[in-house]
């Protein structure tokens, strides 16, 4: 049914885990806040000194010339445009979304499904319900959460005092081979999770920024009087959207000149770890800070790229499903052996 997917997956193959890395010491650029990650083995390029900065040898993907035309000149409203005339914030928020990208997993659902179905329907987010047949939310799993899971499967990141009872008991069902439930890991409260939020579809576009401005990351859009989701809304549909018809909003269309200094925009405290670090340790950081991407800098500090949670899809398949499936890597947290996450 449209908008109402639910997970079907079967076993995936396996293949075996890699060798451990060392921990390293992320970074922050701007004011620094101490970092609780232990010290690390020197690598090769650290004991041969200082590399130049990739910036002087690398070309961009725009010249600033053409990143500055694209800013100068958004889109022009077409004709016809549904939004010409009207009040950016008076908007409902159910017009910019669509059960489409609603994906429904169950409580019962395994890890390994319900990451099989987050790669697979491309969604940034599946909801978890309690059963097949309900239209109710009572929880998401996200990138962000899997990347907890396999944190903590693997070693890096270890389980609160009060947890170690609840991951104990998800290590003998996992030694079983027994497959291993959302249930599971929901009580576990991986990482920091993100609020859950509901507006309903009636509810205009001012309110969902009012509500992003606050820190959160989507909000899931109900039909009016119900807990039924009809839509998922996020802060880059929004973003996307005033782009795309911000001239057809006076109100957006006046900020365009403006620098975003002048409008007091943005944060001068950015996080940030050296390019080659392991990718779990940018992981672990985004987990313990709460962040969905930090930025890649150089040994100069220069900003170089940037990695998101949604960044672990880039794996194979194979790996990131044997992680969430395979009971050696569960167990061997027990002996303390730490396979590796990347």
């Amino acid at each position: 049914m449209s908008g109402r997917k639910e997970a079907d997956h079967g076993d995936s193959s396996r293949s075996p885990a890699t060798a451990p890395n060392k921990p390293s010491h992320p970074m922050r650029l701007g004011p620094t806040i101490p970092s609780s990650a232990s010290s690390h083995r020197q690598s090769f390029s650290e004991i041969r000194g200082l590399p130049p900065s990739p910036r002087t040898q690398r070309q961009p993907s725009f010249s600033h010339g053409a990143v500055q035309d694209l800013v100068d000149n958004p889109p022009v409203a077409k004709p016809g445009n549904a939004f010409i005339g009207r009040d950016w914030r008076g908007i409902q928020v159910g017009e910019l979304v669509s059960e489409d990208d609603v994906w429904f997993v169950s409580l019962d659902t395994g890890v390994e499904a319900a990451t099989e179905l987050l790669i697979d329907s491309e969604a940034p987010v599946v909801l978890i319900r309690e059963s097949p047949n309900s239209k109710t939310a009572i929880g998401t799993f996200d990138y962000s959460d899997l990347n907890a899971y396999l944190l903590l499967v693997v070693g890096v990141a270890k389980p609160e005092e009060g947890q170690v009872s609840s991951f104990k008991e998800l290590v003998n069902k996992a030694m079983l081979h027994d497959k291993i439930p959302l249930r599971d890991i929901k009580d576990l409260e991986l990482g920091k999770k993100e609020p859950f939020v509901t507006l309903s579809r009636t509810e205009n576009l001012m309110k969902a920024a009012e509500i992003f401005g606050s820190g959160i990351h989507r909000i899931l859009i109900v039909e009016e009087g119900t807990t039924q989701i009809t839509g998922i809304l996020s802060q880059l549909t929004l973003v996307k959207f005033l782009w795309e018809n911000g001239r057809s909003f006076p109100a957006i269309d006046q900020l365009y000149p403006q620098h975003l200094k002048d409008l007091a925009i943005g944060s001068m405290v950015v996080i940030g770890i050296n390019g080659d670090r392991p990718v779990a340790d940018a992981l672990k950081l985004m987990n313990d800070e709460g962040v969905t991407s930090v930025a890649v800098i150089d040994n100069h500090h220069n900003v170089i790229g940037n990695i998101s949670t949604v960044d672990v899809k880039v794996r194979p398949r194979k790996q990131i499903l044997y992680l969430t499936s395979q009971s050696d890597v569960l167990s061997s947290y027990s002996r303390n052996q730490v396979p590796s996450l990347y």
